[in-house]
C-alpha cells in the first residue's frame, strides 16, 4: 500500500458550460482574489461579478469546446507522472474552483492510509492569489477531514533547469524553422492589480527573475530574438495592474513577428487557448504584424514530467 502522495494543485475551469458559474462563484469568493476584510462584501461584489460575466465567459468556452482544456491535460500529466513514480506512490490532482475538489482528494487519500502528502501548486512563481489560496484551500479542507498525514508544501519552482528546458523546448517548436532574429518575444504573464503586490506579494519579483534565467538560456544556445520583453495580461476593472500591458506592449513593437510566451501557467486554459490565441491575435493583426506565434504551455511534455520529478524528490 503506498504511504506516499503527491498532489498537483490548479485553479481548475468549467468541465461543461453549466459548471462556468460555479468557477466564476467561487474563485470571486476566494479571499485572495477579492482582499476585502469582510465575508459579507467579499459575497456582495463577488456576485455581482459573476452575474455580469457567465454569459460571456460561457460564450467563451463555448468556443474552447464547451469547457476548459486544463482539466483534460492535467489528467494527462498526472498519469504520465504516475507512470513516472511508480505505483508504490499516489498522484492525484485537485482544483481549486471546479471539480474534482480538494475534499474528494483528500477522500481518496485518507482511504489509502497515506502517511505523508506533497503538495505541487502547478504555478511556476509564488503569488498569494495563486499558491498561497491553492495550498490553504487543500490544508484546511485536509484538517477538517480529519487527515493526519505529514504535509508538506513547495511554494515555487522557477528556477528548477529542467522546468526551463521545458519551456524553452516550446519556443523552439513554435519558431520551428524561421529566423530568431525575425521575431520579438514578449513573456506574457497573468497581470495583478498593483495594491496585492504593495501588500507584499512575491509574483512581480518572481516573474523578473523567471524572465532572466530564460534570457540567459536563450543566449546560450543561439536563440537571438530581436528583442525581449515582459508584458503582463487580463487585466479586468479600475484598479491599477502590473504594467505594461500585453496590448500597450504589442504597440511599440513593430514591423516584425511576435512569439508570445505565456510564463505563468503550466498547463494551457481559457487565458492562453482564447486570451492569447484569439483575442490579443485579432490586436495583433489589427497593429499590422504578419506573423504572431503563442507557445503552448509545458503541460503533459516528458521534460515537464521530468521536473515534477525532480521537485518531488527535493521535497523529500
Amino acid at each position: 500500500m503506498a504511504k506516499e502522495a503527491v498532489v498537483l494543485l490548479n485553479m481548475g475551469g468549467p468541465n461543461n458550460l453549466q459548471e462556468v458559474e460555479m468557477f466564476l462563484t467561487n474563485m470571486f469568493n476566494d479571499k485572495n482574489i477579492l482582499t476585502m476584510k469582510s465575508d459579507l462584501v467579499r459575497k456582495f461584489v463577488g456576485g455581482m461579478i459573476t452575474f455580469s460575466r457567465t454569459e460571456s465567459s460561457q460564450e467563451i468556452y463555448r468556443q474552447l469546446g464547451g469547457k476548459s482544456p486544463i482539466v483534460g491535460h492535467t489528467k494527462s500529466l498526472v498519469e504520465k507522472l504516475q507512470e513516472k513514480l511508480g505505483k508504490n506512490i499516489i498522484v492525484d490532482f485537485a482544483m481549486r474552483y471546479t471539480p474534482p475538489f480538494a475534499n474528494e482528494v483528500i477522500q481518496r487519500l485518507n482511504d489509502a492510509k497515506v502517511e505523508k502528502i506533497y503538495l505541487i501548486p502547478l504555478y511556476p512563481q509564488q503569488s498569494s492569489t495563486t499558491t498561497k489560496s491553492s495550498l490553504e484551500d487543500f490544508e484546511e479542507k485536509y484538517h477538517k477531514n480529519d487527515g493526519d498525514a505529514i504535509l508538506v508544501e513547495i511554494k515555487h519552482f522557477f528556477e528548477n533547469k529542467t522546468y526551463n528546458k521545458s519551456v524553452i523546448e516550446t519556443i523552439k517548436d513554435k519558431v520551428g524553422d524561421s529566423d530568431y532574429r525575425d521575431f520579438d518575444i514578449i513573456f506574457s504573464a497573468h497581470g495583478l492589480p498593483k495594491k496585492i503586490i504593495k501588500a507584499g506579494d512575491v509574483y512581480e519579483k518572481h516573474v523578473s527573475k523567471h524572465v532572466e534565467i530564460l534570457t540567459k538560456m536563450m543566449k546560450t544556445q543561439k536563440m537571438d530574438f530581436h528583442d525581449i520583453h515582459l508584458a503582463y495580461q487580463s487585466k479586468v476593472g479600475p484598479l491599477e495592474w502590473l504594467k505594461p500591458s500585453l496590448e500597450d506592449k504589442l504597440k511599440v513593437v513593430r514591423n516584425r513577428g511576435i512569439i508570445v510566451v505565456p510564463i505563468a501557467f503550466t498547463i494551457d486554459n481559457s487565458e492562453t487557448d482564447f486570451e492569447l490565441e484569439i483575442e490579443y491575435r485579432e490586436i495583433a493583426e489589427n497593429l499590422g504584424f504578419k506573423d504572431y506565434r503563442v507557445c503552448r504551455c509545458p503541460n503533459d511534455s516528458e521534460l515537464f514530467v521530468d521536473a515534477l520529478c525532480e521537485i518531488y524528490k527535493k521535497m523529500k
